[in-house]
This record gives C-alpha cells, structure tokens and sequence, in this order.
C-alpha cells in the first residue's frame, strides 16, 4: 500500500507514501542512505490525497533510482515537535538503527510469498510401494539394526539409542499417491521433504551418497515422476517442490569420508578417513587423523564438511560445478524448484561453525549458482535466531524458517510453551512487540516469504505443547494463515497430532484423519481458500488492531488496494464481544463487513466493529 515497488530493478525509483492524520501535521521527510556511506539524503514529501473516511491523509515521496543498497526512514513535523518513523517504530529522538530497506535487483519467488508449504518427513507418511520396505536387520548401523514397524505404533527402539533405525514404510511413492490430498483437499502448493538421499538412518541427515535417492524411498526415477506430478495439475492446481541440502555435514558412511558402511556399494576411492593421500581428505577437518575431527553437534556419524577458501572442490561439489549437488536437482531431468538448506549458519572452513564472514560467502556463492540454473528458485535457510544476517543484502537466502518470528511467539502464547517444550509464557502486549520486532528485521518481501510453522521434524508437536486442545489448533491455524509470510503445515498439524520431542514429533501420519469431515482438516482447507482468495492476506499491510492482555484478544490488519481485512484472535476459552478500531483500516461508518469463517455480517458503527468471537477461535472479517 505504502511502497510503490518492493522489489525494484537499479533503474526504478521508488515512491513512497506515508499515511498521517489529517489535521497537525505541517510536513514531511523522507531520509535515505545507502551502502556506498555518506550522509543521509533528505527529499520533501507533499501531501497527495485524503482517505475517503476523512480520518487520514497521504504523503508522498520519490527516492531516485541506483544500483545501491538503501535504508530510509521519515522525519515528520508538527510544527511544535518532530517524530521519526522507521520500521522499529516511532520515536522522539533521530533513530541510529532499524530503518526500511529497498534493495534493488533482488526479488523473492512470487510462488512462494503466495504458496502454502506442506512439510513431509518421508518415512512417516505413506508407503505406497511396499516392495521397497526396510526390514527387521536388514543392516546394522553403528551396532543399531534396522527394525520395521506397523504403521501407527511407536517411534521408538527397542534400544533408545537406535531410533533412527526404525522405518515405517513411507516412500516417495506414497507422497505421488497423495498428491490429491495435500493439493485438493487441503490445498497446499508447494512440498519440502526432509533429506531423501542415500542414508543409512530414517532422517536421512547423515548423507552416504548425494546423487542417490534411498532405496527405501524409490529411486531417482520415482523423485522425477513425483516432481513432475507435483508441477502438474492431476491430483490439484500446479505446485513446487523444495528438497533439504544437508550440506554442514554428510554422513561417515559417505565414500568421500569412508569411516563405516552399512551395505555392499564400495567405493572408487580411499575416503578421507581411510587415507590422508584420499582425494578427499581436504573435503573435512581432521584435528588428528583419524580419530578426531569436526562433526554436526559431536555426532560422529556426521562429520562436518570443510567448504575451505573460494573455489575449493567441496564448494565445486555441493554447488559451484555443472554437475554438483545443488545444480543436478535444479537441472533437467529433476528441476526442482528450490533448496531448503539445513543448519545453514553452521557452513564454515576449517571445522568452525559458521555466522563469520566465510559463511557469508558460501552463502552468496550459493546463490549466484542457484540463480545462474534458475532465477525463480527459492532459498530457504534454516536457522532459529535472528536471521537477518543472510537476508538483508539481496545476495544469500530468499527467506528463513521463521522460528523467531513466529513459531516461538505463537507457541508461548498459545501454549505457555516455546517451540522446543520449555516454559514460557506472553501476554498479548509481548507477542505483538516480538512480532513486530522480528518483522522490521527484515525486508517485506522477505518477510512475506519467511515460513510460519506451528511446529517442525524438530519440535514438540503444536498440538501437545498446547494440552491436547483441539481449539488451540483451530487458534493457531487461523493465526498461520493470516499473519504475514508463508504457511507451512508440519505433515499431521493440520488435524492436531500429537507427539513429543524427537523422534515422537515424527509419528505416522493418520489417514483416518485426512478428511473433510475432520473439523481441524476442514478448517485448514478453509482457511488456505480464503488465503488464496485475498492478496491482502499473502502481499498486504500489516497493523496490529488491539492487543487485550486482561481479555486474552489480539487483532490485526491485511490491506490492499482492494481488501480490508481485520482478523481477531480470542485465546480465551469463552465466547467473547469484541470492538476493533475499523476506522484504522479506513473503513467508513455504516460498512458492511463479514466474517469469512462463520458468514455473519456486522457493520462498522462510529469508527469501531463489535464483533462475537467464539473461545479459542478467531474471525477473518473482510470489506
């Protein structure tokens, strides 16, 4: 609404608009500075036009085209005293940080600000070719056999320690026969799954041969056929997939590394392990050979991959070469359509982990490669912390999991639990200031494309840290589909499964409960067709509403140019008569609005909606 180009090329200046009200403000600013330093550049807004309600008025100003990373905010006067507004907030004093950024020539895949993300972790969630099924000591790994479970029993081992031997059945095949599920029924468009490469584990994070699907989940040829149902419309409207690059680290049994093996497949050459004379001895980080040397988190099983100075040959093979890992799955025949990019902060030289200035440039050299097969591809980073780092320069990731912006707030609110099952707890006042803070970390369009998970493969289920409440899934969903960036559904969120840290988090998928007669089910497809239905709710505004700490109530704004839209959150377990500020979304007085949920209709009366608003539940009202 307020940003006449988001996402401009070098020659496209961009005109910004700034919303005041009506009467006291004598004029405007707008500061900007860029990467090449110098002082801030000062241009004068005008006034352009008053909001039809007769409550607001727009200002306007042009900041000229360039190449150059910027930052701006705006300094707005009264006559008697000055406020600055950036994306931090306002102030009374000139800020030093947190302001708005335009950068030119970089552009988020528009698929994913308006796609919804269904996440699956193969093994648990349908086996569709039996024939490829893990048996009970079919290999031993690490002194751990393999065990085969019934579909729907536990997760566990026999020996605790060996939870990543037990297999389920679920395949690549079974994600093809489903396709119909996740595309119609719920109406998800693009699919991530968990790493599907050779492994000797059920996680597949522990990497034997990058170029190999497991044979547990298919072969090469079942990853193309799902691909090309995925992109197609059979089973729903066209779709993307999105693969996991484990690339901190692989696994021991890798032929670059060589320490143990699980099978019969030999290897061409010596691994760094086996010889320091292996051509892959460079390839890890040996503080004594063999014994000692870096890995992922002290597990032994992964060790960590040394990526070393620009143009090393573990950097050629995860993604600089034609024929690396990352370019095989871009390339025809796969062409996937993006990388999720595991422990991504962690990709280092030297056996160091990472957030330096080499991850950095791993990072942008990734880029440059991904976008030299396909410019519409999606990067997607994996860190839980501040992201900003990797997503503020235009030159590394498209967006993040967004654990820090919105998987933990959400949680502790709703659930009293953060996303890892620890206590804590925030009052509506809390969750909206963490929102906010976490969104003016970022670019918007960045923001619309970082992913809003209830929970992950690597957290408790949603659903238990919140009790067992059914309506505190209905809560979250809502809050999901409406808040800024993109949803992703963790496979079974959709209608409440339970389960605790891993490897229960990764229970198998109930197809008794894949229905619309289930009402969490019900409720997600809803809710991904009113998504679909309104841009407001994918590339919109934001503004929060109302943040009730003593009623337990959070509203907020989406807006466009067509649509207005307040969604109102009742964590409260008893039915409650809301009032919303609706002249703060320019809603004139006697309009009518309704709730896209339960169809009642209400009218906007003295700048204000009363609304009735069920016990953990919400209300989408749309003008």
């Amino acid at each position: 609404m307020y940003d006449s180009n988001p996402e401009p090329t070098a020659s496209d200046p961009v005109t910004l608009t700034l919303r005041t009200l009506k009467t006291g403000v004598t004029g405007a600013d707008i500061q900007y500075g860029d990467s090449a330093g110098g002082p801030l550049r000062r241009i004068p807004m005008h006034r352009v036009s008053a909001d039809p309600t007769g409550v607001f008025e727009y200002w306007q100003g042009t900041i000229p085209a360039g190449s150059s990373r910027k930052h701006y905010r705006f300094q707005i006067d009264d006559g008697a005293a000055t406020l600055w507004l950036n994306a931090a907030g306002v102030s009374s004093e000139e800020p030093s940080s947190g302001d708005f950024l335009i950068i030119p020539g970089f552009k988020v895949p528009d698929w994913m600000k308006n796609g919804v993300l269904y996440q699956i972790f193969v093994d648990r969630f349908f086996d569709g070719d039996r024939g490829n099924d893990v048996s009970n000591e079919q290999y031993t790994y690490e002194g751990c056999p393999t065990e085969r479970h019934a579909w729907g029993t536990s997760v566990y081992a026999r020996t605790r320690r060996c939870n990543g031997e037990v297999f389920f059945g679920g395949d690549l095949a079974g994600i093809d026969q489903k396709l119909a599920y996740i595309k119609r029924t719920l109406g998800a468009d693009i699919i991530y799954l968990t790493p599907i490469f050779r492994a000797p584990s059920n996680h597949k994070y522990d990497t034997q041969d990058y170029y190999r699907v497991d044979p547990a989940f298919g072969s090469n040829a079942t990853l193309e056929r799902l691909i090309t149902d995925v992109h197609g419309t059979a089973g729903g409207p066209k779709g993307y997939l999105i693969l996991d690059g484990v690339f901190n680290h692989s696994g021991d049994s890798n032929c670059w590394f060589g320490k143990t093996t699980y099978d019969s497949i030999s290897c061409a050459r010596p691994g760094a392990f086996q010889s320091q004379s292996s051509p892959y001895y460079d390839y890890y980080t040996f503080q004594s050979w063999p014994s000692r040397y870096s890995m992922f988190f002290n597990v032994p099983v992964m060790p960590k991959l040394d990526f070393g100075a620009s143009g090393s040959a573990v950097r050629e093979q995860i993604y600089g070469g034609k024929d690396s890992v990352v370019q095989t799955y871009l390339r025809a025949p796969y062409r996937i359509d993006g990388w999720r990019l595991d422990s991504a902060q962690l990709i280092d030289a030297g056996g160091h982990d990472g957030s330096d200035a080499t991850n950095h440039q791993v990072m942008q050299e990734l880029r440059t490669a991904v976008m030299s097969v396909n410019p519409n591809a999606e990067i997607l980073g994996e860190y839980w912390g501040d992201a900003s780092p990797w997503l503020t320069d235009g030159k590394e990731w498209d967006g993040a999991m967004n654990y820090n912006g919105f998987t933990q707030p959400v949680s502790e609110w709703l659930c009293g639990e953060d996303e890892s099952g620890h206590a804590g707890s925030i009052d509506e006042t809390a969750l909206d200031s963490w929102l906010h803070r976490t969104r003016a970390d970022l670019p918007v369009d960045v923001q619309e494309a970082m992913t809003n998970e209830l929970g992950t493969h690597d957290t408790p289920r949603f659903a238990t840290r919140c009790g067992g409440d059914i309506r505190k899934t209905y809560l979250g969903l809502i809050f999901q589909f409406t808040y800024v960036g993109t949803p992703a559904i963790y496979y079974g969120d959709e209608y409440g499964m339970q389960g605790g840290g891993d490897p229960d988090d990764r229970r198998t998928f109930d197809w008794s409960q894949a229905t619309l007669h289930n009402p969490a089910v019900a409720l997600t497809h809803r809710l991904i067709s009113i998504r679909n239905r309104y841009a407001a709710l994918r590339t919109g505004s934001y503004l929060t509403l109302l943040a009730d700490d003593l009623h337990h109530l959070y509203a907020f704004g989406r807006f466009d140019a067509r649509h207005r839209i307040a969604v109102v959150l009742n964590d409260s377990a008893r039915a409650q008569t809301v009032t919303v500020p609706a002249w703060q979304l320019c809603m004139p007085d006697h309009t009518r609005v309704r709730d896209l949920l339960t169809g009642a209709s209400y009218e906007v009366i003295g700048g204000k909606l009363t609304v009735r608003v069920d016990g953990e539940y919400g209300a989408i009202l749309e003008q």
